[in-house]
């Protein structure tokens, strides 16, 4: 966390800003697109969205990356301490996590509903058993919690140009659809530890089942069966995409940059993996560099032109401001 950034959203105790520089360090590590739009944002709203992502990340980390020798009661009684120092957080008490002391004074700070901690705490509960989903209902239910309260708790650190419960539904269907493309793209990471997150009804359908993918992963060898299926996962993707697009007019036009070069660069690895033919249990597939300096170039000019017409009564967290003229892209 830069002593800038820092400074800018007021955050002056020691600790806080040593627990707000811990998160800024874990986005920056392991959520490299996203950590790159969100230096599009106001410096002062920067260490908002760092608290939220460092928090999540820190849980998925005790389900996806335990450490050696490290049994499913052993990550279950670790989310269970992080549970306890989450709910003492946000009640105000001491607690000597960092992400959760960053985490419950940014939702203090932008009165975020503890409710959507309460959902994602309980979606990385489930990965520890769940390890497929029969429908998409069933995923959807799944991601509401681990996905599409992140564009809930997100929302008030951006600011709207209408009531955030109209802004509400499109930041939780962009979560989603950053989600999915997620899965999409781990999928054989995701096989190798027991866990499907593609539904097994769209799978099916193009038949395919989990001992193909894992017969595919490992022996190198490609399907006709599972590259239309990943095809398919792709599609029901872009669609979640274009559900959530609308959404990106209602925030306030200073953060729109940010959120708008997310936007492109997480839908661009659906590009990624259809350029490599679908052979996401094989390799990763990425953005490329010089598209994700693209975007990001073009996120900065957007920036310039938001702060201009900002020169107006900023938006309220908690209220509306007169619909400026929508950003073009």
């Amino acid at each position: 966390m830069t002593t800038r950034e820092l400074d800018a959203a007021g955050i002056t105790d020691p600790l806080l800003r040593d627990a707000y520089a811990h998160c800024r360090r874990l986005n920056a590590r392991h959520g490299k697109t996203y950590f790159l739009a969100t230096r599009l944002l106001p410096v002062e709203r920067r260490p908002a969205v760092h608290a939220l992502y460092g928090f999540a990340r820190r849980a998925d980390d005790l389900v996806d990356d335990p450490g050696p020798g490290r049994s499913t009661a052993d990550c279950a009684r670790a989310l269970d301490a992080l549970q306890r120092c989450l709910e003492e957080g946000l009640r105000g008490g001491e607690t000597t996590e960092p992400v959760v002391r960053a985490l419950a004074h940014t939702a203090a700070v932008y009165g975020i509903d503890h409710r959507h901690f309460t959902d994602f705490m309980a979606s990385m509960r489930s990965d520890l058993t769940v390890t497929d989903y029969p429908t998409y209902d069933d995923l959807r239910r799944y991601v509401h919690g681990s996905a599409a309260v992140m564009g809930l708790e997100m929302l008030p650190v951006l600011g709207t140009v209408v009531p955030q419960e109209e802004a509400a539904p499109y930041a939780a269907a962009l979560g989603v659809a950053f989600q999915l493309t997620n899965f999409l793209r781990d999928v054989g990471e995701d096989l190798d530890r027991g866990r499907i997150y593609l539904p097994a009804d769209l799978l099916a359908a193009h038949g395919v089942d989990r001992a193909l993918l894992r017969w595919s992963r490992d022996t190198g060898h490609r399907d006709p069966r599972i590259t239309a299926a990943m095809a398919a996962a792709a599609d029901l993707t872009h669609g979640v995409y274009r559900e959530a697009e609308p959404g990106l007019a209602l925030l306030d036009p200073v953060s729109r940059p940010c959120i708008r070069t997310a936007f492109v660069l997480y839908r661009a690895i659906l590009d990624a993996v259809r350029d490599d033919g679908y052979a996401v249990l094989h390799r990763r597939s990425v953005v490329s560099r010089s598209r994700r300096v693209a975007t990001a170039c073009g996120g900065l000019a957007r920036v310039a032109a938001a702060r201009i017409a900002a020169r107006r009564p900023a938006v309220r967290r908690d209220g509306v401001s007169p619909r400026p003229q929508e950003e073009t892209s």
